[in-house]
């Protein structure tokens, strides 16, 4: 039900959009190549805790994480947290590695980070293996998302 939603949402926002669909993935790198995308071109819809019952997702690349004191700096907060798998999906209406702010159960606020627009990005679909690829900026728009500098490079491990 959840792929449904998501593919309705995106059909009724009127942006351009493919759906892909493949089998389940160990890395970021076969992520990318499963959706024929760059790894950076993957875009990560994180679900964040600003209080009781008030969240928002934020969009992140493939290769970058949030930046907590940026995100605390842009919304003017001195606390947040990712809620767990169990609260994610109640105020999305998807499980995590799923989530799309597209056909979310709830309209959260949405933020881009500043190095999404200007590309095409895959984003989740509402269901494992299945993602979507749109004009980051007819996302951005669509979603009536805040652009802003709020992730940094991941750590190489």
């Amino acid at each position: 039900m959840s792929e449904e939603r998501a593919a309705r949402a995106l059909a009724e926002s009127g942006i351009d959009h493919t759906i892909t669909r493949h089998g389940p993935v160990g890395s970021l790198a076969e992520a990318a190549a499963a959706r024929g995308v760059r790894p950076e071109d993957i875009v990560k819809t994180l679900v964040v805790r600003r209080g009781e019952d008030d969240y928002l997702f934020v969009l992140v690349p493939g290769g970058r994480a949030i930046s907590w004191p940026k995100l605390r700096e842009l919304l003017g907060v001195k606390r947040m947290s990712m809620p767990d798998a169990a609260t994610a999906k109640e105020a999305t209406g998807y499980e995590r590695g799923t989530i799309t702010p597209f056909g979310s159960l709830h309209a959260w606020p949405v933020i881009a980070d500043a190095t999404v627009p200007g590309r095409r990005v895959s984003i989740g679909g509402g269901a494992h293996g299945v993602a979507a690829t749109v004009d980051a900026d007819d996302m951005i728009r669509v979603l009536g998302a805040t652009v802003a500098d709020v992730t940094e490079p991941e750590p190489i491990a």
